[in-house]
């Protein structure tokens, strides 16, 4: 272990480049087949409490990744190097167990195991990028991680939807799911551990990182509490969003008429992949970190526009279904990852904060999830006749106009708060 750890940290950048990535990917990805493939199941005719129960399950798992979320301001601030490895197997571990339990306690009563299914897998995130940030391929380690998102999430439920036609039960399907990614997600997470810690030259461009006690969380969040107010706002609006295309896609689908095509999840991956990757790397080749700031939140008004034209363009007949999940997708992708690996990774570089991104991350995620639990309890009792399908249009437009106004107030308050650091230095 030792000696893997020392060649990659004498390595060309390239090769600690395709080795960290690779292990950073495989490791997230693995995550999903634990997290997203009970989503592809129908569960039609079924309700509890008058509410469709499909729904039911995933606010159920949203709340708990949520509480993970809320959980994870001290614990991933906090963790200490030599602990991550054994943390991820554990919470992934538990989330498999939960599965199993999902598949044999009952209806209404396994609703409780959804719950207990997202707690712990909503700290993985944190674990995993900890490993790749303050260093001066963050970037690219990022980009490269951040396609688990679209990648992972399509193969699960690609291999979910296949184990459904060869007549695996909803119920039993997601924990077989989690049996097949178990020896993947055990190498994955060894190589990930094997990476070195950010060397001399890391520290200088982009700040040492360090475990965050209590009162420096408190100090961070004091100096920069607008800024990350409108983030937050903004951030709510976008993880709702996503989660609702993620979570009822196979519904789109099924509205488009492709319900029993599998490989339709992985047909509209790769341009989605190719054009994040694209547009996400790019941001590397922006040395100065609070320019990056900007061209992130730039970055972000591109995908929000991108999502309601092309929704635009579909209703009006201009553009294919298919095509209107590959935009919609690739923009919702645009927006949301950089708040996972960039925004945070380039605010704590620009004004030399001491701390970590996972605080920050994890303090935008909790109040993004809990966006998301709102979200699906508000179409559940104001818009119950409304179809999944025809929601997701509509809140296209909703978080077009929202995201583009938040977006323009973040870039005024860096300019302004940069502005007033300088005069203080």
């Amino acid at each position: 272990m030792k000696l893997i750890k020392q060649y990659l940290s004498k390595s060309p950048t390239y090769v600690f480049v395709m080795v960290a990535s690779l292990a950073a990917f495989s490791t997230y990805s693995c995550m999903y087949a634990y997290r997203k493939s009970f989503s592809v199941g129908i569960f039609e005719n079924m309700d509890f409490l008058g509410i469709d129960y499909k729904s039911l399950l995933i606010i159920a798992q949203v709340l708990g990744y949520m509480s993970s979320k809320f959980l994870g301001i001290k614990i991933i601030s906090e963790m200490k190097a030599n602990n991550r490895m054994w943390a991820i197997l554990s919470l992934i571990g538990f989330s498999e167990l939960a599965l199993v339990g999902f598949a044999f306690i009952p209806a209404p009563y396994n609703i409780a195991c959804l719950f207990l299914n997202g707690l712990p897998l909503g700290m993985i995130w944190g674990l995993v990028f900890s490993y790749l940030e303050g260093r001066k391929t963050t970037e690219i380690l990022g980009a490269i991680l951040s396609l688990s998102f679209i990648i992972a999430n399509n193969i699960s439920k690609s291999l979910a939807q296949t184990l459904l036609q060869n007549g695996v039960s909803e119920f039993v399907m997601p924990y077989v799911v989690g049996l097949i990614f178990g020896v993947p997600l055990f190498i994955s997470v060894f190589l990930l551990n094997q990476i070195p810690p950010p060397n001399a030259e890391d520290e200088k461009l982009r700040v040492k990182r360090v475990p965050m006690d209590a009162k420096s969380r408190w100090q961070s969040f004091q100096f920069f509490a607008l800024g990350l107010s409108l983030l937050i706002i903004n951030y709510m609006f976008l993880t709702a969003y996503r989660d609702l295309q993620s979570n009822f896609a196979s519904n789109i689908w099924l509205a488009l008429g492709y319900a029993q095509v599998p490989s339709i999840y992985l047909t509209t991956t790769i341009p989605i992949a190719l054009i994040v990757l694209l547009m996400m790397s790019l941001l590397y080749l922006v040395k100065d970190n609070f320019k990056a700031l900007l061209s992130i939140q730039a970055m972000i008004i591109f995908g929000l526009l991108m999502i309601g034209l092309s929704t635009f363009a579909f209703e009006k007949g201009l553009i294919s279904g298919v095509t209107w999940v590959i935009l919609t997708g690739a923009g919702t992708y645009l927006c949301y990852i950089p708040f996972n690996c960039f925004v945070f990774e380039r605010t704590i570089a620009a004004f030399k904060v001491v701390g970590n991104a996972g605080f920050f991350m994890y303090l935008a995620d909790s109040f993004g999830y809990l966006a998301s639990v709102g979200t699906l309890l508000y179409k559940n009792f104001f818009e119950a006749k409304l179809s999944w399908y025809q929601f997701i249009i509509n809140s296209s437009y909703t978080l077009t106009f929202v995201g583009i106004i938040f977006c323009l107030s973040t870039i005024y308050y860096y300019n302004w708060k940069y502005k007033n650091s300088l005069i203080l230095q």
